[in-house]
């Protein structure tokens, strides 16, 4: 019997259900008139209605917020629902029809609601994406500044000593007094960029505080507190400015110039310089703007100039063999080690190192589930750790080391086999993205969100990259195959030949095909994303949930039913003449 999606881990608790009374299916559609949640089959019965097939339905994320009750102060029975464009007031339907908002124009107060609680939204993005990560940097730059400002004057200390050492006792006198002012100027160059700090830590607190003011807003706006553009209004950032540091002028040794042999504490007759802050238009997300999305297609030319055969789809699937992985129940995701082994784990997190006749090399127990481990350029081991914010690595040398400490949970991986760097899916509650790293752990990009500000992911619980740089996820919740560009754009989204598609395991192979696993059949897709054919089904007796293509372009398919992973070939080479 096939996994299904309540067997599998990791599946919330809760989802968005249908606001229809007894159906349990999964919300996807919105009705603005009657604010109801509905499903793709309540949603077409909705529209077949009389009394409800003019209402508009939308997709559930494009939804009009409905407007919290308030009743009318004159006429306590009615709800507001308008605002009146000449008063600039909150009223009911009855109050259009009284002397003093006759002949008025009105606008429906849920739309001003809906694109206010917008609003606020995008202005906190703006202070997550740009106002604090700018101020933290600028922080850091002035924490730096601090400890070149130490180093430097550790310099002239030095420099000093040299020179009063070669005149002894003679200029004992004038080091101290040198030696005095360097300490003086020392201490009022870290007292400046201290008030820097402070003010910029100041800056922080104001835009912590602000960000709560807009949650606030946001769970409290009502038709009579609307939110004024003067609200919105943010402080300025703080200019800052960075240190002009002295600098040692030696002197000569001269027994009769004594103060200028040691030398002078000057400054340099610069202009002191502005600390770089970049404008907000050009770090602003692409969800945030309304630009247009243009996909640049990216391909590698140098990809495979050293490939000595040009390889094409074969017109028939082979089976080469199949082998059984000693230490695992199922095969839940496997990872190319060496060119002669696997890694494979199971749901129970069991982890062996396999070469392909099944002999087991060695077993690390654990603790996660799906696409949670990958094989570097370095040859390391590397995988999460389920329901912690870590990733370890393995060297070639069995040593486990913490290698990425985060603030989502890791939930898959995968190394890049273009630049090495780390891909990861991370969960927090009902959010998900993609996080990239390069090779030494350093974070480099977050993926959330396409660019109409919809969020991508829901659990990406596979992951892999293809040949152009295109990212290739799993989602299961979303029940597709979510595809990126290398920027993060959303490029496309594969949800299979038929409802219930549920993407597991997924990888690429050298010609840019997707290969992706919906626990019956192996789908294989071509770079842009279009159906080409089915390489396993559930009619043959084998039940995938893993893949992997190696260096020699065989796929190995892994079993959700029992420990067996089976050996494919379904390209062919033809010789270049």
């Amino acid at each position: 019997m096939a996994l299904s999606k309540s067997q599998l881990p990791g599946r919330p608790q809760h989802f968005l259900e249908c606001g229809i009374e007894d159906c349990e299916r999964n919300c996807e559609f919105y009705c603005n008139l009657c604010h109801t949640r509905l499903c793709k089959q309540c949603r077409d019965e909705h529209l077949r209605s009389p009394e409800t097939k003019r209402h508009e339905v939308v997709l559930y994320q494009q939804r009009k917020r409905q407007l919290p009750t308030e009743k009318c102060k004159i006429h306590p029975t009615k709800d507001i629902e308008l605002l009146c464009d000449e008063c600039k007031i909150p009223i009911c339907s009855k109050c259009t029809a009284t002397q003093e908002h006759r002949g008025h124009t009105f606008t429906d107060l849920e739309s001003i609601y809906t694109e206010m609680f917008s609003h606020c939204q995008r202005e906190i993005a703006k202070i997550h994406e740009y106002f604090l990560p700018t101020s933290q940097d600028l922080q850091r730059e002035i924490n730096e500044d601090t400890k070149e400002i130490k180093k430097i004057m550790d310099k002239l200390r030095t420099s000093m000593k040299a020179e009063a050492e070669s005149l002894k006792c003679m200029v004992d006198s004038v080091t101290s007094e040198n030696m005095e002012e360097v300490n003086k100027i020392e201490q009022s160059l870290l007292e400046k960029l201290n008030n820097q700090d402070t003010t910029i830590e100041k800056y922080i607190t104001y835009l912590n505080d602000l960000d709560k003011k807009f949650h606030v807003y946001m769970s409290s706006l009502k038709p009579t507190k609307l939110v004024t553009a003067e609200d919105m209004q943010f402080q300025p950032i703080p200019d800052t400015r960075k240190p002009v540091v002295p600098i040692f002028t030696a002197g000569k040794c001269s027994k009769k110039d004594v103060a200028k042999l040691l030398g002078q504490i000057t400054f340099p007759n610069i202009e002191k310089e502005m600390r770089r802050v970049q404008p907000l238009e050009s770090k602003i997300p692409s969800h945030l703007k309304s630009t247009s999305y243009v996909y640049q297609v990216m391909e590698d030319s140098q990809q495979l100039s050293n490939i000595k055969q040009t390889l094409s789809l074969s017109s028939s699937v082979t089976e080469v063999r199949e082998f059984n992985v000693p230490g695992v129940k199922k095969v839940f995701h496997i990872s190319q080690d060496q060119s002669d082994r696997l890694w494979v784990s199971d749901r129970n997190g069991n982890l062996v190192q396999t070469d392909l006749q099944g002999n087991q090399i060695q077993k690390i127990k654990t603790s996660g589930v799906f696409g949670y481990h990958t094989v570097t350029q370095n040859e390391d081991l590397i995988f999460t750790v389920d329901n912690k914010k870590v990733i370890n690595r393995i060297t070639q040398d069995n040593n486990i080391t913490e290698f990425i400490r985060t603030d989502w949970v890791p939930c898959s991986i995968h190394s890049s086999h273009i630049n090495g760097d780390i891909l990861v899916g991370m969960m927090m509650g009902d959010e998900a993205k993609l996080t990239r790293y390069n090779k030494t752990g350093k974070e480099l990009q977050n993926i959330e969100r396409d660019n109409k500000g919809q969020g991508l992911y829901s659990q990406p619980f596979y992951i892999t990259e293809n040949i152009n740089g295109d990212i290739c996820t799993s989602d299961y919740e979303k029940e597709a195959v979510v595809v990126v560009i290398k920027s993060g754009q959303h490029r496309f989204s594969y949800t299979g030949q038929e409802s219930g598609f549920i993407p597991l395991g997924i990888c690429t192979d050298v010609l840019g095909h997707i290969l992706v696993c919906d626990i019956n059949n192996v789908h294989l897709l071509d770079q842009d994303g279009q159906f080409l054919s089915l390489l396993v089904t559930r009619e043959r007796g084998i039940y995938p949930i893993s893949v992997c293509v190696d260096d020699e372009n065989i796929l190995y398919v892994g079993q959700n039913r029992n420990n067996t992973v089976i050996v494919i070939k379904y390209l062919q080479s033809m010789n270049i003449e």
